[in-house]
């Protein structure tokens, strides 16, 4: 007989054994899928949604907007004291300083470069001209503009007040197609626009008959103070339709 063959003898794997094989484990699919999603809930727990930031956050918060007020204090009080020159070099040191300040405090610069920017434009147009009165002109202009800004939302009712309501708290413009919404902004772009108005009106007579130190004291005084009224006028106004009873309800 002719020489047989062995038949192939199978030699189990050995523990330890380095070597590499071509056999490749089956992973069976979807056994990683809960790994995945455990990371990627970990992720999205330690990173949330950002938020879009509010028109008031942009503006710097409450002591960006109060900020940019001294630089106009500061040249009434140093043009009454004084002369033009050194009120426009104080105001712009104001302005500056406040700069400076809020780099320091490490708080939202653009607010006060804005600032910086107004006061730099008022202060070449005072310069220019050589009179103090002009120094207050563009803000005289910008309550003119607001003004009639407020009313063509009134006549197209957009009511202004509304618009930048929600846009300070960050919300959506649902509130248009609510009708007791929609009214209470009206009132309240209605009194804006007067405010507005008054500006314009006070001290658009005050730059005619050249009174710049009152100019300044009507600038300061018609200010923040009537914007209070009038924010409290659109707080009021807010409340009582929110609280107002729903059409065909008690």
């Amino acid at each position: 007989m002719g020489d047989s063959v062995d038949p192939p003898t199978v030699v189990p794997p050995v523990v330890g054994d380095d070597r590499p094989t071509e056999r490749v484990p089956r992973v069976p699919e979807g056994a990683r899928e809960p790994e995945a999603s455990a990371d990627a809930a970990e992720e999205t727990s330690g990173r949330p949604a950002r938020e879009m930031p509010t028109m008031l956050e942009q503006m710097g918060g409450v002591s960006g907007v109060v900020y940019s007020t001294v630089p106009v204090a500061v040249f009434v009080v140093v043009n009454i004291l004084t002369s033009l020159k050194p009120a426009l070099f104080a105001a712009i040191g104001a302005a500056v300083l406040v700069a400076v300040i809020r780099i320091v405090r490490r708080e939202k610069l653009q607010p006060a470069v804005s600032a910086l920017i107004g006061v730099a434009v008022c202060a070449f147009i005072a310069n220019r001209s050589g009179e103090a009165r002009d120094f207050y002109l563009p803000g005289l202009l910008l309550s003119a503009g607001l003004g009639l800004a407020c009313l063509v939302s009134l006549v197209v009712r957009r009511p202004l007040a509304g618009v930048i309501w929600h846009g300070i708290n960050g919300d959506g413009h649902s509130w248009r197609s609510d009708r007791r919404m929609l009214r209470a902004y009206m009132l309240a772009t209605g009194l804006w626009t007067l405010v507005f108005a008054a500006r314009v009106v006070v001290q658009g007579w005050l730059y005619n008959v050249d009174e710049a130190n009152w100019l300044g004291v009507a600038r300061l005084l018609m200010g923040y103070p009537l914007m209070g009224v009038a924010l409290l006028g659109t707080i009021l106004a807010v409340r009582w339709a929110k609280a107002a009873p729903a059409p065909g309800r008690a």
